[in-house]
């Protein structure tokens, strides 16, 4: 199949792309290779893409350019397009939240509609567990009330799934939105927290610490995220919203000491205060991800950190750590 995949030369999307190409597909990257970190980053991971020589070509451009994004669908024939490009992150949307909408509302809007009107008739979306802001009940599920969003990154993933439901009830498209849930591993933007406590804690600088380190997230290992985006291209759902985490919570101070255990080398902690915008933990229900798409994540936080410290010492001399 053709697939489109928007953000594609990013951390998520470069897997998707890699995975894809080893499954026999052809693979349309679309990505503005922004600054919202070092673009030789997007570059770096755009060369090994292609160094698999495989049906791949990269597209430089912005999913906000409804115009140049209508060309390019009109110009290959998609069987689905996976739409990965985003502004990111809870507290830089804090400082640009016109941005944030523009980019992810606006943006969602071009590539839905690029998609309609070339006969494409399946879409999967990222989303994020953001959208639960401060949810009372945990685990995460699909089914919770979801009015309580806490950051503009937060409110724009939210009006992308209430686009996503519009665009399969008005017009038929079969449309799969994936709530990720803090997705870590190989490639990594430098801005996360796993990426940036390692280049610190490795470099013998503080690290920002924001609260007591009490804070939980459910940390999920690039591998099991691609397993999911992978089993929604494979089946129809009409519409459907999946989340996609580990099931499992881990607080700071266990992340920290994980990491430290990893490098062989003590953190040096910057205790500031908790950020407008953060929330105290995120977990996510998988049942229904197990049940319909035989999501069964394997990779473990415990297993997945020293394989992540692996990644970043054999690159960090090229700068991917930067």
């Amino acid at each position: 199949m053709n697939f489109l995949v928007t953000g594609g030369a990013g951390f998520i999307g470069s897997h998707v792309c890699e995975r894809l190409l080893r499954d026999g597909h052809r693979v349309w990257a679309l990505d503005d290779l922004n600054d919202f970190y070092d673009p030789q980053v997007k570059r770096r991971n755009l060369a090994e893409i292609q160094a698999l020589a495989k049906p791949f070509e990269f597209v430089p451009g912005d999913i906000c350019d409804a115009d140049a994004l209508a060309s390019l669908c009109a110009s290959v024939q998609f069987d689905q397009v996976i739409h990965l490009a985003a502004r990111a992150g809870v507290r830089p949307s804090l400082e640009q939240p016109a941005r944030y909408q523009r980019v992810n509302v606006e943006g969602t809007v071009n590539v839905l509609e690029a998609a309609r009107q070339n006969g494409v008739k399946k879409i999967t979306i990222a989303s994020s567990s953001s959208v639960y802001g401060v949810n009372a009940k945990a685990p995460f599920s699909e089914s919770d009330p979801i009015f309580s969003a806490v950051s503009p990154y937060a409110a724009s993933k939210l009006a992308c799934e209430a686009l996503g439901h519009t665009w399969h009830h008005v017009y038929g498209m079969d449309v799969a939105m994936l709530r990720f849930f803090t997705v870590y591993g190989p490639r990594q933007r430098p801005d996360l927290a796993i990426h940036k406590f390692t280049r610190l804690i490795d470099a013998g600088r503080p690290i920002p610490v924001f609260g007591d380190g009490s804070t939980a997230r459910d940390h999920t290992h690039i591998a099991d995220i691609l397993d999911g985006i992978i089993a929604c291209t494979q089946r129809e759902f009409g519409f459907e919203i999946f989340n996609l985490g580990e099931s499992r919570t881990v607080k700071l101070r266990e992340l920290i000491a994980l990491i430290e255990q990893a490098l062989g080398k003590p953190a040096i902690l910057d205790r500031q205060p908790l950020q407008p915008g953060d929330v105290p933990i995120t977990y996510a229900d998988i049942s229904k991800a197990r049940a319909r798409l035989g999501y069964q994540p394997r990779m473990k936080v415990e297993e997945g950190i020293p394989l992540f410290v692996a990644w970043f010492r054999q690159n960090r001399q090229g700068g991917t750590s930067a």
